[in-house]
């Protein structure tokens, strides 16, 4: 099985600057051409430029992360505050997944505004569909690739909301976070994945930590429940971003935004069904349209869709670890909120167990060349430290010589 890459194409490309030296005049090279005056300008102002640029994008990645941590805080708080009074969690699921039928309109919309092209959404909306096929979609298509990814979509958000009312949003976003770990092991088992002794170690402690949070309030109960549900959301998304990276691995943004409200139009035309099955069944109890809780559902599906909006253009515009930085800043966020307004009080266990798991996802973003990093910086140090000490050695002998001569003295070898 072939590896593949994740790779999003940026939405416009980039020229690159290219400076030339003046070609020298005459046979023997005797003769130059005289600097231009303009050159010196040119080479400052295309230095000023390359730091802007980099430092535009540095802040703007900076504010990506804290825009990002925001969003993923605010959904599984506002989820907190829906399940006080409205307790379906299926419902809840479904009702947002189908906002991801709005990822192509806001997709097109940036598209135009930032390209100025005149393509019409019909025909922007055809060429995108290209990641089903040369053919482009097909009804068959269409189940054949959506039905798998938007099962395990739903699965991953039902699980998330379900664990959210056995724990505390700290604990349930923690667990989360696990998903890092499970991507690189079904990675290196699938895909053939590089085998880095440092993300096996990362692997460990976060199963570690999982252990740890279950063993908090015993082997039993809600707490147990709910470890496994979050763990449980945690591996079908690994399972999800696996298989996207298998099949879909080399979609641009635009087919990115295409499959996914693809999905959304297939869980409003297939999925609508579990919600009435879990109604009439009486497992999830609806109540009347004017009793739902709009404010509460609209909020909470408004922010899933901004965070997934921002992984997916924030891995564009700026850097990709700063994303998955972002989320797991929502762990500490998280904490703020359940320790300030919900006065949560968190046992040792509980908070070693997060910061384990922390620690192991931080493990996980290292890349796959840091120990070759590290040994060129270290042999770089080793190397400026030699220099120095031979410099210093030279500056005393010559120091040595001028004093010697200053007194007349005057050495003779030994025969």
């Amino acid at each position: 099985m072939k590896k593949h890459s994740a790779r999003v194409a940026p939405l416009s490309s980039y020229s690159t600057q290219v400076l030339t030296c003046p070609n020298s005049e005459g046979e023997d090279g005797s003769e130059s051409r005289p600097e231009t005056p303009g050159s010196g300008t040119s080479i400052e102002s295309w230095s000023y430029n390359t730091c802007a640029s980099t430092a535009l994008k540095v802040l703007g990645g900076l504010l990506m992360v804290l825009c990002v941590s925001s969003s993923w805080v605010g959904t599984t708080q506002v989820v907190k505050l829906t399940f006080q009074s409205f307790s379906c969690p299926f419902f809840i699921s479904w009702f947002s997944s189908n906002w991801n039928i709005l990822f192509f309109p806001i997709y097109y919309s940036g598209h135009v505004f930032t390209t100025g092209e005149k393509q019409t959404p019909i025909q922007k909306f055809r060429e995108c569909s290209k990641l089903f096929g040369e053919d482009g979609m097909s009804l068959k298509l269409f189940v054949k690739r959506t039905a798998p990814f938007s099962i395990l979509w739903t699965l991953t958000n039902y699980l998330y909301l379900l664990a959210l009312k056995k724990l505390t949003a700290t604990d349930v976003s923690a667990l989360y976070c696990c998903h890092k770990a499970f991507v690189f092991l079904l990675s290196w088992i699938i895909l053939k994945d590089r085998f880095m002794g440092v993300r096996i170690v990362a692997a460990i402690m976060a199963i570690t930590g999982i252990v740890m949070m279950a063993y908090a309030d015993g082997f039993h109960g809600d707490s147990f429940v709910g470890v496994a549900l979050a763990v449980g959301s945690a591996s079908t998304s690994a399972l999800y971003k696996v298989l996207f990276k298998m099949f879909l691995g080399s979609a641009n943004l635009g087919e990115v935004a295409h499959f996914l409200s693809t999905m959304g139009f297939f869980n409003l035309i297939f999925i609508s069904c579990v919600p009435l099955i879990l109604y009439f069944t009486r497992v999830e109890h609806l109540g009347s349209l004017s009793s739902l809780p709009w404010g509460y559902l609209f909020g909470l599906a408004g922010l899933w869709l901004v965070f997934n909006i921002l992984v997916h253009v924030g891995v564009v515009l700026t850097y990709p670890i700063l994303i998955s930085i972002g989320t797991l800043l929502s762990v500490p966020g998280n904490a703020a909120v359940d320790v300030l307004k919900h006065e949560v009080i968190f046992s040792v266990v509980r908070l070693a167990a997060t910061c384990i798991i922390c620690l192991g996802f931080l493990l996980l973003l290292l890349p796959e060349e840091w120990d070759s990093v590290i040994l060129r910086f270290l042999a770089n140090i080793a190397d400026k430290k030699s220099e120095e000490h031979g410099e210093e050695l030279t500056e005393s002998s010559g120091q040595t010589r001028s004093r010697s001569q200053a007194n007349g003295t005057v050495s003779i070898p030994l025969a």
